[in-house]
């Protein structure tokens, strides 16, 4: 077996078809839950102040953020290694939603590059309180060294936030409370395993736990159980289908991915593309959709080709596998690639059809010259402290999202894991039944009073 399928996982980087979607996903709704908005901020020197931060530069302050807020784009000088200052230093990029001093402060990340639209998270919205956005190390503008990634590691993005913590919390001297959906929940409960401290408590949205401890598959066994039978079938027989007519619907995806400008360099080939595309339909399917209009939805035996076409585009989000998306996201596979694994999907019912082994693992996006060595300590050691020393950790997930097929585990310090019936990978507390809605919000405004 190889070393992919031994540690799975698929993250909400690929879900959607464009990348604008990518970042903007993985934030909790602000409009699930309204609560009483800030008073207008008032000229409380926040200027002067967030200058006298040090390493801190002000790149822009933004109009039209909510009532109550005022929106800066903001860099920090950040060590490339936090063990070695030699190692140099590189400019960080973060967002600022700043309303008073005296306010709780969110910490939040996607695990991806930075969002500029001042769109405030639950628990910002649920606090009225600051909201600091980090982008993660590696994405966007925050480049440590092209093609170097030794550095892009879970302790060293941990570190980051640590340090941000450190020094704004000379501005926001309140509670502090973490959170992030998808990979930017688990960059939350990484942040707390090596400084568990650095924050009142953390709210995580769909977070894998990526520790498979058992002979088989988590995420094999949900896709091969979800749904009803006929619901899997159908699926099954959409890819046969894809890939029977995968000449005439391949030349489709080359021509239009040339006429948009972009290429295949990276994964090899339109045909590789496509087989990835196909492959990831299961997964895909239920992370995002799942609904009866998404079930209805599904090419039946007399589709034609372009409505195949149409389906695999907005199931699997055909421009991901082209280069311009795909060269923005080196940094994420090579993540899977050395410490946070990757997925099984189910092939047997494909048994003939695939022409490229192991198209879906991490390699098929990294470029041959970026070494790849897979740390298999890495997520079993969040695992245990999770188990064993997490505190005021609140885990919220949807039944029929494949991402949590295994999920974070319970944990015995004030923390609770909350799932929403019948909800892909797009949750919120405001989903969650009466009874655990109004747990995990006493929870969180009990967490942001302890300072």
């Amino acid at each position: 077996m190889h070393l992919w399928t031994r540690r799975r996982l698929l993250l909400s980087t690929a879900s959607v078809a464009s990348a604008a979607g990518l970042a903007a996903m993985a934030s909790a709704p602000a409009h699930a839950l309204t609560g009483t908005p800030p008073a207008p901020v008032a000229d409380d020197g926040i200027v002067r102040r967030l200058r006298s931060l040090p390493g801190v530069r002000i790149v822009e302050e933004r109009p039209g953020t909510e009532p109550g807020y005022r929106f800066f784009v903001l860099g920090l000088r950040q060590p490339v290694d936090h063990t070695d200052p030699s190692a140099g230093t590189f400019e960080q990029r973060l967002t600022l939603l700043h309303t008073s001093a005296e306010r709780p402060t969110v910490l939040f990340t996607t695990g991806y590059a930075a969002s500029f639209t001042p769109r405030r998270t639950e628990p910002t919205v649920l606090l009225g309180g600051n909201q600091l956005h980090v982008e993660h190390r590696y994405f966007g503008t925050s480049l440590p060294s092209a093609h170097d990634y030794s550095h892009l590691t879970i302790r060293q993005a941990a570190d980051d936030h640590h340090r941000i913590v450190r020094i704004f919390r000379r501005l926001y001297r309140g509670a502090w409370i973490s959170t992030g959906g998808s990979k930017g929940g688990m960059a939350s409960v990484y942040h707390r395993r090596f400084h568990p401290h650095d924050v009142d408590g953390t709210v995580a949205y769909a977070a894998p736990n990526n520790v498979d401890d058992r002979d088989d598959s988590a995420y094999l066994h949900f896709l091969e159980t979800v749904g009803t039978a006929a619901d899997r079938e159908a699926i099954r027989t959409a890819q046969r289908r894809l890939l029977l007519h995968r000449t005439e619907l391949v030349a489709r995806y080359e021509a239009a991915t040339t006429a948009a400008g972009d290429t295949f360099r990276i994964i090899g080939s339109a045909d590789k593309a496509f087989e990835i595309a196909v492959l990831r339909v299961p997964f895909m399917f239920w992370q995002n959709g799942g609904s009866a209009a998404d079930l209805a939805a599904i090419p039946g035996p007399d589709a034609t080709t372009d409505q195949l076409y149409t389906w695999l585009d907005d199931v699997a989000g055909l421009p991901l596998y082209a280069d311009t998306t795909a060269r923005a996201y080196i940094p994420y596979w090579y993540q899977l690639a050395t410490e946070m694994g990757y997925l099984d999907v189910p092939t047997a019912h494909l048994d003939g059809l695939l022409r490229h082994p192991g198209a879906i693992e991490p390699r098929s996006f990294v470029p041959r010259d970026i070494p790849l060595r897979f740390d298999p300590d890495a997520m079993p050691d969040i695992d245990r402290w999770v188990r064993r020393s997490g505190t005021r950790l609140l885990f919220v997930n949807g039944t029929r999202d494949p991402s949590t097929a295994e999920p974070f585990p319970p944990c015995r310090h004030d923390s609770r894991v909350l799932w929403v019936p019948d909800a892909n990978h797009h949750t919120t507390i405001a989903d969650l039944p009466t009874p655990d809605r109004t747990e995990a919000t006493a929870m969180l405004t009990r967490w942001a009073g302890r300072a």
